[in-house]
């Protein structure tokens, strides 16, 4: 039991985390105004996405949670990456700071990378779940510089 209840709160909080970030920004979503490259998914593909990846976060804290292989440095890695990640949103559509946003997601990209090493040291899987979430987030990082570009063009 105990093993169920340290994943379902591993699991729930960055999902709880992103369902508030989703209703922070949803009256300020301009994505489908945007000039964006080729390759940038239909908006359904985001909530999608990343209700996987948060699923993916929290099983992979909750393994090294119920292994009691969290210290003071794995939660602190962990909570500013999740922090760094709801700003990020919040950065993009409701200020409109594309370049910021492209800066702030770079950062959490290197931070990703540090907490995958982080989690790797400790449990190879629960580092391993991560790298869909670095992955994703380059695609995204991506896709805020080409938008930044695309829409702030010398031409326009």
């Amino acid at each position: 039991m105990r093993k169920i209840i340290t994943f379902i709160k591993s699991v729930l909080f960055p999902v709880v985390v992103g369902l508030l970030v989703g209703i922070i920004i949803s009256d300020n979503m301009d994505y489908q105004y945007l000039i964006k490259p080729e390759i940038a998914p239909k908006p359904i593909v985001f909530p999608i996405v990343w209700i996987i990846l948060y699923v993916l976060m929290g099983v992979s804290y909750g393994i090294l949670k119920y292994q009691n292989m969290v210290d003071a440095k794995t939660n602190l890695i962990y909570n500013l990456q999740l922090a760094v990640n709801a700003l990020w949103p919040i950065i993009f559509f409701v200020l409109k700071w594309r370049l910021i946003a492209f800066i702030w997601i770079f950062i959490l990209a290197l931070i990703i990378v540090v907490m995958i090493d982080e989690f790797y040291s400790k449990n190879k899987i629960s580092g391993l779940l991560q790298f869909p979430y670095l992955i994703w987030t380059i695609f995204a990082a991506y896709l805020n510089i080409s938008i930044y570009l695309l829409n702030n063009s010398i031409a326009k």
